[in-house]
């Protein structure tokens, strides 16, 4: 057995980390995995005028007896990974007892909504704007997990998530960018499922229907992505965080231990509609 497989401790106390964790799905997620009994390591990149949000949701998880340690750094900035997970490598090990990372929620929603085709040339995304695009939705999420393996981080019984979306396969006006990340991104997953695998990882992709959150919001014409999705929906809303974070829960339950490189569809059957 090599040094990131081992059993899972059951006195072990249990973290999540989470990217993204200020709001939307991430900051849903790390209060409810803190109900759920894990401490939270939270990433996150807020300004001053935000900040007040993040300190509700840290003073929410530590009224619940659990240990909140949030990062306000650019998670794509591989200078500021390196200096978190040194940090948490260090809280592991020097810790009383053992600790073990149950959760990795990558939730990280920054990229460009621009065009690719523009009547002006000014107008339609720059290479700069895809890299940026693809980079942090996608290509972090590889640089996040091999950062954590070389950390010693990862374990067996580890369950790293990744916030996908339907414009994974689906066009969507000014998302092309995004989209394209998404494609990338479950590609990643399935390629971390199998790499991970042997190390008793399971890496699967949550693919939420349409929700009401920041990211949301900076979508042209997102009031009608929201009606469009309840009129669609067999179940007659739209997906909430809590459905998320409820699933996630479910899902890093240690007798979980057979469904990885999926993509995990959270959103009542609006997906399976053709119109």
């Amino acid at each position: 057995m090599d040094r990131h497989s081992n059993n899972r401790d059951t006195d072990a106390r249990e973290w999540a980390l989470i990217l993204g964790a200020s709001s939307g799905f991430g900051a849903t997620v790390s209060v409810d995995l803190a109900r759920n009994g894990m401490n939270i390591a939270g990433v996150h990149l807020d300004r001053r005028q935000t900040m007040p949000n993040v300190e509700r949701i840290v003073e929410e998880i530590r009224a619940m007896g659990r240990e909140a340690r949030f990062y306000n750094v650019n998670a794509a900035d591989p200078g500021k990974r390196t200096a978190v997970l040194d940090d948490l490598a260090r809280v592991f090990r020097e810790a009383d007892r053992p600790q073990m990372l149950r959760c990795v929620l990558h939730s990280l929603a920054f990229g460009s909504l621009k065009p690719f085709i523009a009547e002006h040339p000014g107008d339609t995304i720059t290479t700069a704007q895809m890299d940026m695009t693809l980079d942090v939705m996608a290509h972090s999420l590889v640089y996040w997990t091999q950062d954590l393996y070389w950390h010693k981080l990862l374990s067996r019984g580890t369950k790293i998530f990744a916030m996908t979306s339907s414009g994974s396969h689906r066009a969507i006006p000014l998302y092309g960018a995004v989209s394209a990340a998404k494609a990338a991104l479950e590609a990643h997953v399935r390629q971390l499922a199998v790499e991970l695998g042997p190390h008793g990882v399971l890496v699967n992709a949550i693919q939420a229907g349409v929700t009401d959150t920041p990211a949301l919001r900076k979508i042209p014409g997102n009031e009608v992505l929201i009606d469009f999705a309840v009129r669609r929906n067999p179940g007659g809303r739209p997906t909430t965080p809590q459905d998320i974070a409820a699933t996630i829960a479910t899902l890093c339950r240690p007798e979980v231990q057979w469904v990885t490189g999926d993509v995990i569809r959270v959103d009542g059957g609006e997906d399976i509609i053709a119109v």
